[in-house]
């Protein structure tokens, strides 16, 4: 692989040790013959080092080769889908809880020099395009793990009708839907019950939360499919859309919700020899889970 000599790094100064760990990662990075890239409006807190600041995260990503996060998996998920626009691979240090994307602990920061020799690969991760179609108008989102509609907070339980393009599927009566990547399996899919997929895989994942029927079980869909959700008619139903967890958009009963797979692709880089399911035996038995 090439060397990856200007990196983007972005710091999630909100979690407990990042500020820290971040000073470790530059100066490792700057010992490796490396030139950091950060947005501007970090520029005082970092003021002290030889750091190329920029105005926005898209002409920061931009001028990258690679990008590299510090903190939990929502700070990989975020960039990533900035990163993917531009082709750019990522590598994730994590610091948060489980960190099932990130790639290092704060221990392992020296394995960064395998960014600079090219000892390295890159995984390609499926994302998914997420369309809100309104009356008025529509608007996209990409999802590295998942789009959730769910109950809002004044509603008991949601009907959802569910389509494969013009086909009518299914009826659910639940607290909400998943619809998720297969990198998402491992997320919110896991807890309401989905199975565990392999993130290499191409597939698109639908998980009932909490539905209140016997036969209702997770599904797994092609990649080329395209599924549509929209709400039974209730003049009480209060719906959310979240995409990945951070941005929560309310739907009402009138909308349809698309859900493709993406035609960008997230890079992962990745350093260690460890399969996919030996991380995630790991990451569970050090937490106690």
């Amino acid at each position: 692989m090439r060397a990856l000599k200007r990196i983007a790094l972005i710091p999630n100064l909100t979690k407990n040790g990042a500020y820290e760990e971040s000073l470790k990662a530059i100066r490792l990075l700057k010992s490796f013959g490396g030139k950091i890239l950060m947005t501007a409006d970090l520029s005082e807190k970092y003021s002290d080092n030889d750091i190329a600041f920029f105005e926005s995260h898209e002409v920061l990503i931009q001028k990258c080769d690679a990008v590299v996060t510090i903190g939990g998996d929502g700070t990989i998920i975020h960039a990533a889908k900035h990163a993917a626009n531009f082709e750019k691979p990522l590598l994730g240090i994590n610091m948060g809880r489980l960190g099932f994307v990130a790639e290092l602990e704060p221990n392992e920061l020296p394995m960064l020099e395998r960014l600079f020799s090219g000892d390295y690969n890159v995984e390609k991760r499926q994302m998914l395009k997420v369309t809100l179609k309104s009356k008025s108008g529509s608007k996209s989102f990409f999802a590295l793990n998942d789009a959730v509609i769910s109950r809002g907070s004044m509603t008991k339980i949601i009907d959802l009708d569910v389509w494969l393009k013009k086909s009518y599927i299914c009826h659910y009566c639940a607290d909400g839907l998943i619809v998720a990547t297969p990198t998402g399996s491992s997320a919110y899919a896991l807890s309401a019950g989905g199975p565990v997929i392999e993130p290499s895989m191409s597939c698109i994942l639908m998980t009932p939360i909490c539905s209140h029927s016997l036969f209702s079980r997770p599904v797994l869909f092609n990649p080329s499919s395209e599924i549509l959700v929209n709400a039974a008619s209730r003049e009480d139903t209060d719906l959310t859309l979240t995409i990945d967890g951070e941005t929560t958009i309310p739907i009402t009963a009138d909308d349809t919700v698309v859900i493709t797979t993406a035609e960008i692709y997230a890079e992962l880089i990745v350093l260690k020899d460890k399969t996919f399911y030996r991380v995630l035996s790991d990451k569970f038995t050090e937490r106690g889970l």
